[in-house]
């Protein structure tokens, strides 16, 4: 097997592509084709300030390495979760993303929810009357609240994440199960700012999870290889176990169906005058009574509900 490009033994198989390369030339390609979907996408310009979200793992800390060498004005956030489970996991990934940020001379932005706000995602999920949370759906509301605040507060124009391919074939799968047409039309690698809510982006939409690894391998990037424990036996893994058997018989097979819903959503396969923009379906967006910020709910947000607790419940 050789490089495409120069012919050299490859060390990277892409059958998906029809493609192999050198350890060279792919670290190359990734960024060229990052770079390549950020203007298709109309992402961002050149002179925006972007915040990209960090969890420690290879997608993430990936991107933020693959930012910096296009030369973009990026920083990191990591949203300290506090999740141990016998396993340190929170701690060993805030040291991943540290130990990034000081290697390449970058700021990076932590948030300890525990320190912040007086509970764990944990703890937050089993307090009182809300016990009946899922981790997953508590982590959720309250990184999205965090990144969104801490994007506003210190004047990103972006905030991008490193949701890879596997992750949209497989949301978009489950909302086709159930054709939650919302959150098809929803489902997009530009989320624009609107009602003080940021833009929100994925460079790496269009790359398999199997390629992100390899870049990270190649690159030598330090990342946690343990799945978040909440996470087992999730849905979501489910799907990409489905999709998986699927590529593993006919390879590419995860791309086209991400990238031709995409083209059919742009094409107009779904009746944009049928759909009702999330503020209209859940109420008009309104400002959390407590902390200030965009919500669908009357009084306090979502995450705000969450953080508060019942002092009766003590």
């Amino acid at each position: 097997m050789k490089c495409k490009t120069c012919g050299t033994k490859a060390v990277v198989n892409m059958p998906q592509h029809k493609l192999a390369m050198c350890k060279e030339h792919y670290l190359e390609w990734i960024p060229e084709q990052t770079a390549r979907f950020i203007r298709k996408y109309w992402m961002f310009g050149p002179d925006e300030k972007i915040l990209v979200a960090v969890s420690g793992g290879k997608d993430s800390l990936s991107l933020w390495d693959i930012l910096i060498r296009l030369g973009y004005q990026v920083d990191g956030i990591y949203i300290g979760l506090g999740i141990d489970e016998g396993i340190g996991y929170s701690d060993t990934s805030l040291r991943l993303c540290r130990e990034f940020a000081e290697k390449n001379q970058q700021k990076l932005i932590v948030v300890d929810v525990k320190g912040e706000r007086g509970q764990s995602i944990p703890e937050l999920a089993s307090n009182g009357s809300r016990g009946r949370m899922k981790p997953c759906s508590v982590c959720g509301v309250v990184k999205r609240h965090e990144m969104n605040r801490i994007a506003f507060e210190h004047g990103y124009a972006v905030l991008a994440t490193g949701h890879n391919l596997d992750d949209e074939a497989a949301t978009l799968f489950g909302n086709t199960l159930s054709w939650s047409k919302d959150l098809l039309l929803r489902q997009k690698p530009v989320l624009p700012e609107q009602n003080g809510l940021a833009r929100k982006v994925k460079p790496l939409c269009r790359f398999y999870e199997k390629e992100m690894t390899a870049y990270a391998m190649l690159r030598g990037i330090e990342y946690i290889y343990e799945e978040c424990p909440f996470s087992v036996g999730s849905t979501s893994i489910y799907y990409k176990e489905l999709l998986n058997q699927l590529e593993n018989e006919r390879p590419g097979a995860k791309l086209a169906f991400y990238v031709k819903f995409l083209s059919a959503r742009a094409s107009g396969l779904f009746k944009e005058d049928d759909y009702q923009p999330i503020e209209e379906v859940e109420g008009q967006i309104g400002v959390c009574s407590t902390c200030g910020q965009p919500t669908t709910n009357s009084g306090m947000c979502a995450f705000c509900k969450i953080v508060t607790f019942d002092k009766k419940d003590e």
